[in-house]
């Protein structure tokens, strides 16, 4: 998701989005640990993600943008 997309959603969607992040970066260490994962480029880019949402929800907080 891009930015714009992430700041075009309500609160309680963003944290919906956070959750699956967390999850989906969960179930990709776990398929590194069991040599399942073909693509390693994946956990960077969901720990991208999960950043830019905690950034964004920051930003909600005080008042920025």
């Amino acid at each position: 998701m891009r930015v714009d997309e992430i700041r075009a959603l309500g609160n309680e969607e963003i944290l919906k989005k956070l959750e699956e992040a967390h999850q989906e970066l969960f179930n990709l260490r776990f398929r590194l640990a069991t040599r399942q994962l073909t693509n390693h480029r994946e956990i960077p880019k969901v720990k991208r993600r999960i950043a830019r949402t905690k950034t964004i929800l920051r930003e909600r907080e005080l008042g920025i943008g």
